[in-house]
């Protein structure tokens, strides 16, 4: 599975921008944006970013499009 890319982030006051590609993806405000700028510091701010835009593959798609139950689809 490839690495996220193209995120980036910016505070605003209280308030957290987080865009992917140039385009607003979310907002985070209060505890939350704290609680991210706590964690980008000690991991990787792409795979964070994509879980908190809910924007990220979990690799298991092609197989599950192709599962017997979901053919018919």
């Amino acid at each position: 599975m490839t690495r996220p890319t193209g995120f980036e982030y910016r505070e605003r006051g209280d308030a957290v921008v987080i865009t992917h590609h140039g385009r607003p993806a979310t907002t985070l405000r209060g505890r939350r944006a704290a609680d991210f700028l706590d964690d980008v510091e000690s991991g990787d701010p792409q795979e964070l970013m994509a879980r908190l835009t809910g924007n990220y593959r979990r690799g298991n798609e092609r197989q599950a499009r192709n599962h017997p139950r979901n053919r018919s689809r």
